[in-house]
């Protein structure tokens, strides 16, 4: 099975970014391990429908993006499967030019759409302000994110080692528009 871990945002408008940093934390800190199964992970950026040619290539993809939901808080994570959104969650993204959602719901539409499970988040800040400043509420729920990431990926037989212990959110925060996209698409 071929897993792609697509990281979705744009680093420039603080937490809003957040998807692309949180993957690249991912890529920075673990190796992923399977005799059977393969994890990409890819910095998606605000590229949407242009990503849909690497999307379809996968057998199980993890969106990592913003998204709102009701009643809900700065910082608060929940993971879904895309065919199966709660009413209660609204994936509409915010500085993307073409949203996500709609991007999947036309590869869904081809009947194209691989297993797809969102690992969103709160984002508190997002703006025109360009920073790579993340919020403390975002910052600290990254170890909630981690956490359902790394069991996902244990659901499917993928094992983890950590290969930099001493990588966190901050750090990466502050370099991520200095990394290529990892395993991605050439577009």
């Amino acid at each position: 099975m071929n897993i792609l871990i697509l990281g979705i945002g744009n680093i420039l408008f603080q937490d809003e970014g957040m998807g692309v940093h949180f993957i690249h934390f991912l890529d920075e800190k673990y190796e992923f391990l399977s005799d059977k199964n393969s994890v990409s992970i890819v910095d998606g950026g605000t590229l949407a429908q242009r990503l849909i040619p690497e999307i379809v290539k996968y057998d199980e993809v993890i969106v990592v993006d913003c998204i709102d939901a009701d009643n809900s808080k700065a910082g608060d994570v929940y993971f879904f499967d895309y065919k199966n959104t709660p009413s209660y969650v609204n994936w509409q993204g915010s500085a993307h030019e073409v949203e996500m959602l709609q991007t999947l719901n036309m590869i869904d539409m081809n009947k194209d759409l691989p297993t797809t499970n969102v690992l969103g988040i709160i984002p508190k800040r997002v703006s025109d302000d360009t920073t790579f400043e993340l919020s403390s509420e975002i910052i600290n729920a990254v170890i909630t994110m981690e956490s359902v990431v790394l069991k996902h990926l244990e659901k499917l037989n993928i094992s983890v080692k950590i290969r930099n212990m001493n990588t966190t959110i901050e750090n990466i925060s502050q370099i991520s528009f200095k990394r290529d996209i990892i395993n991605g698409p050439k577009i």
